[in-house]
């Protein structure tokens, strides 16, 4: 299994994930144009795309899923209250006849070789989840967009080998920022992102000694930065009530322009 960053930040998604015969991608938050030079880094093309996995349905995460369907006619998986809100973005354009697949949360369905797990999260979209893809013994997942966690989602993200895992801001810096209070109450709140710490503190309930690789995503780009999500989540793990320290995680920033290193479990 593979997983690897194409694009993550609050300005656009797309996250690759695959292995020698079958290909996925999970969200189309940026353009045709940058999905296909992402792709063509890892050397992926369009059309060996077997399908795209939609999260939920705001701007950052589909705003090139019309162009790009309309190009390579890729299958499209999403849940219904999802499926509802991509049909009702009338910017994407028309979407051929047949892509659109709902799925369920907490039912499994396979694409390829690969057995696709959504799972719910807690956002203010209408029906929205993240992924667990699991193939040969081996699993990955992408979680973010998560107001909140419990241990529902920490259950969807154990025994993991690779996690893309939100750490969208920095408290503080969203406090002082230059955002309207409301819309600070809404990332703040229990439907919006989690912070660098509450990051840390997800990645505590989920560590093992098999989970290779953490890559952290969906970092503001107003609120955050690398540096500071890397030593906080690192700091979280070490003073965290678990056996390791944060030197002991692979950690790792996905890039909200660049296309991060392919991780391989």
């Amino acid at each position: 299994m593979r997983l690897c960053s194409i694009a993550s930040g609050s300005s656009g998604n797309c996250i690759y994930v695959g292995n020698d015969d079958t290909h996925l991608l999970v969200d189309t938050g940026i353009s045709k144009k940058r999905i296909d030079e992402g792709l063509s880094e890892i050397g992926i093309k369009g059309e060996e795309l077997d399908g795209i996995l939609i999260t939920h349905e705001h701007s950052d995460h589909i705003q090139g899923l019309g162009v790009f369907s309309r190009k390579y006619q890729v299958p499209i998986y999403a849940t219904r209250g999802t499926l509802e809100g991509i049909r009702a973005y009338k910017s994407l354009g028309a979407l051929p006849e047949g892509l659109l697949h709902e799925v369920e949360t907490d039912m499994d369905f396979m694409l390829g070789d690969i057995e696709v797990h959504p799972f719910r999260i807690s956002h203010d979209a209408k029906e929205p989840c993240g992924y667990r893809m699991n193939h040969g013994g081996k699993s990955v997942a992408v979680a973010t967009d998560l107001g909140i966690y419990d241990e529902y989602t920490v259950e969807n993200l154990k025994n993991l080998n690779a996690v893309l895992l939100e750490a969208n801001h920095d408290i503080h810096m969203l406090e002082v920022g230059p955002y309207p209070y409301p819309l600070k109450r809404r990332v703040m709140g229990d439907k919006g992102h989690l912070s660098n710490e509450l990051s840390g503190r997800l990645l505590c309930d989920i560590l093992h000694d098999n989970l290779q690789y953490v890559i952290l995503g969906h970092l503001s780009k107003e609120n955050n930065y690398a540096e500071l999500a890397y030593e906080t989540v690192k700091l979280e793990v070490t003073i965290g009530d678990n056996p390791y320290k944060g030197d002991d995680i692979p950690l790792y920033v996905a890039g909200r322009d660049r296309v991060s290193d392919i991780v391989t479990v």
